[in-house]
């Protein structure tokens, strides 16, 4: 599948088979493909939580409006982010990089993100977004259906996932097979209205 056709069969679908199991290796491949998300300053500040304990997933499917695919979805991924990657030996980031880009590089990353707490969460948000779109098209290709979620006691989900404090979760993708198809496109926009050029 090209990536042409994931975004045009990529929906988001709301009910799964709960007998499907998705293998180890699978699960590996699509954490992998996610990883290669960018982020900038290559900060890698996702961290991605791979829910796979049946008690646990039932209690963050109590905290997340009681929706079933939360439960019932072959994979459960909360997508969290490290606030303070940026500050956590960023010389690791750039570890593989020629020396000049490195001497350039990671003095900046410090420059940009020290006291500016509203860039780093925003940071975090990008970063996010950006690798979960990756997870639902690689998962596309793989023949998997996905769904973007933000329907949750964020709170409660960091408590239950005992995230570090200076970590806070972004949005779910669930990961399996459909049950039942994603109802048809509410209705999208005209291009005209979402696609300004130079100015508005």
């Amino acid at each position: 599948m090209n990536v042409s056709q994931a975004i045009l069969e990529r929906r988001s679908v709301k009910a799964y088979d709960p007998q499907h199991q998705m293998t180890e290796a699978e699960l590996n491949q699509l954490m992998s493909l996610a990883m290669l998300s960018p982020t900038a300053f290559n900060i890698q500040n996702w961290r991605f939580v791979v829910v796979t304990d049946p008690a646990l997933r039932k209690e963050i499917r109590a905290v997340s409006w009681d929706q079933a695919q939360v439960e019932e979805a072959s994979a459960l991924i909360v997508l969290t982010a490290d606030l303070q990657a940026w500050a956590k030996q960023p010389e690791r980031y750039w570890q593989n990089a020629p020396k000049p880009v490195q001497d350039f590089l990671v003095p900046a990353i410090g420059q940009y993100y020290t006291g500016k707490e509203q860039v780093q969460r925003d940071e975090a948000m990008r970063s996010c977004g950006m690798a979960a779109m990756t997870i639902m098209l690689a998962a596309k290709e793989m023949g998997y259906d996905t769904c973007p979620m933000d329907g949750f006691d964020f709170d409660a989900v960091a408590k239950l996932l005992n995230l570090p404090d200076d970590h806070t979760p972004v949005m779910f993708v669930v990961v399996g097979k459909a049950a039942k198809a994603a109802q048809p496109r509410g209705g999208q926009l005209p291009i005209e209205e979402v696609v300004i050029y130079n100015k508005f």
